[in-house]
């Protein structure tokens, strides 16, 4: 296969997602602190900006254990240009309200009614143009959502048997009954689409790249495994019978117990994939380039009995990868796809990967074991592959740096040639001078935040995922320096260069 565009070039980027943004409410969305972000990505020569997934979370904020496979998060949704559009008074705006998350739900649904009643013909016909549009799963996840309200957030196990198993003549019923609270829902899906396609046109034409994120897995508690039962490994009561998650690892002793429930990857591949064929689609309108995280779990993944209540006691399963990735290439002739390799992987995840020419990743904080045949250690990078300080799920480079021995941090100073330069700055240095043609930094590692700036500690579930920053953490001059780097390294943006976007190379072969 040919080689990924996006990895054509040396490039360089950050790692921030949309909640860590700056802003007045207490977490980020898709409003003018978004529009700032790429304008400092731009001056500083970057091209790439990653992201974590978009989707609608629970309540412990997790992207990676989403409502929906396909939908937006309202919560990112930016209230001011509700305003510009006359569907949102300022007054409405600067209400005083205990819980940030439902102010945020309260003006959007005021958005919808005012929508409702004033919209003229343009705007409506637009709504009207993306349901058609996103007809395969938007009208399932709007039901799915107003049952879920009415029953209280309860997950759709625990809802009345009718409704759990998607009784058709109750759902219809339901639909009929209920049309203005599920149009409003639509209608939140229809804001947020609309304000990322704005926000990704703004990035692509100041020649900033979207790196998006699709969990191989998706929740349980979700749209799509309620609405499409027989494509995952579940009970007659809708229970999972297996759980996803990893062995035990570097981040924990027990493994990692995700609790997604696993697919009938034989019922999938007997439909031709078209579950995950649908799923790209979406994605594809989303980003330009899209990291499937755990990678591995297309080759063989961790099945957990259930009943488990740790990931120990589990046992690796083949899955049709290979034959996936085939219907997806050949659907989508330039999808641009980076594999998340990174733990204990076995030759067959790495042939997979290759026979795709997918860029693989390398995390720096993770070279430094003692072993020459470290495949992160710089000297054994792929020119095909992303270079990271660190990820979401690390702690900050610096905060990581100040806990390790004496010792250690001495042997990283020689392997990484080390002079006078505070850290995190010789690990970004380390990573810019890698052969790899994409190196990512988190924005904590830009602005050398150390301890109590991490976004995830992996195997827990509180405190995660709240990390943000603040435009006073950004040196007038760190758009200067940076930018004189990346130049030094040869991954300067370059204006006007052979840029490209989703909506041009991530299309379909055919309509599906």
């Amino acid at each position: 296969m040919n080689i990924n565009p996006l990895m054509t070039k040396r490039r360089a980027g950050v790692l921030c997602h949309i909640t860590s943004l700056p802003g007045h409410l207490d977490y980020g969305d898709l409003g003018s602190d978004a529009y700032k972000f790429i304008d400092f990505l731009s001056s500083s020569g970057f091209s790439i900006w990653q992201i974590l997934p978009l989707g609608p979370t629970h309540s412990d904020l997790c992207p990676y254990q989403s409502l929906s496979a396909h939908a937006g998060n309202p919560q990112l949704i930016n209230l001011e240009w509700l305003c510009d559009k006359g569907w949102l008074r300022i007054d409405e705006l600067h209400q005083n309200h205990e819980n940030i998350w439902a102010h945020r739900l309260q003006c959007i649904q005021r958005a919808y009614i005012r929508f409702k009643n004033d919209a003229n013909n343009d705007e409506t016909l637009k709504f009207q143009s993306f349901t058609k549009k996103h007809h395969y799963w938007l009208e399932k996840f709007a039901i799915f959502m107003a049952l879920r309200e009415m029953f209280k957030n309860q997950a759709w196990v625990e809802w009345p048997e009718s409704y759990r198993d998607c009784d058709t003549t109750r759902l219809q019923a339901f639909s009929k009954k209920n049309q203005l609270p599920i149009e409003a829902i639509q209608f939140q899906q229809y804001i947020f689409f609309t304000q990322w396609a704005e926000l990704k046109k703004y990035a692509n034409e100041n020649n900033v790249l979207i790196i998006g994120d699709v969990p191989i897995f998706v929740a349980h508690d979700s749209a799509e495994v309620w609405a499409n039962r027989k494509y995952f490994a579940l009970d007659h009561t809708g229970h999972p019978k297996f759980v996803a998650g990893v062995p035990p690892d570097y981040f924990s002793q027990t493994g990692q117990h995700w609790g997604n429930p696993h697919y009938q990857w034989q019922k999938l591949e007997e439909e031709g994939f078209s579950w995950w064929v649908d799923r790209l689609r979406t994605q594809c309108e989303l980003y330009d380039a899209i990291r499937i995280d755990h990678f591995r779990g297309l080759a063989k993944y961790w099945e957990i009995p259930a009943s488990e209540t740790t990931a120990v006691n589990g046992r690796w399963v083949a899955a049709p990868g290979r034959h996936l990735l085939q219907v997806l290439t050949q659907m989508y002739p330039s999808l641009c796809l980076i594999a998340e390799d990174l733990g204990t992987i076995t030759p067959d995840v790495h042939e997979l990967r290759d026979e795709f020419a997918l860029p693989g990743m390398n995390v720096l904080q993770f070279a430094f074991d003692g072993s020459d045949e470290n495949p992160y250690l710089p000297k054994n990078h792929l020119q095909n592959s992303l270079v990271y300080t660190a990820t979401h799920d690390n702690d900050t480079t610096l905060a990581w740096y100040e806990s390790l021995s004496a010792e250690t941090q001495q042997y990283i100073r020689q392997c990484i040639n080390y002079e006078t330069e505070n850290m995190p700055w010789p690990m970004i240095r380390a990573a810019l001078d890698s052969v790899a043609n994409l190196a990512i930094f988190p924005m904590q590692d830009i602005l050398s935040l150390g301890k109590g700036h991490r976004m995830n500690r992996p195997g827990t579930i509180e405190g995660n995922w709240q990390w943000r920053f603040e435009w006073s953490q950004v040196d007038p001059h760190l758009p200067i320096k940076i930018a004189d780097l990346l130049k030094e390294h040869k991954r300067k943006k370059v204006i006007n260069n052979s840029t490209y976007s989703c909506n041009q190379i991530m299309q379909p072969v055919s309509n599906l």
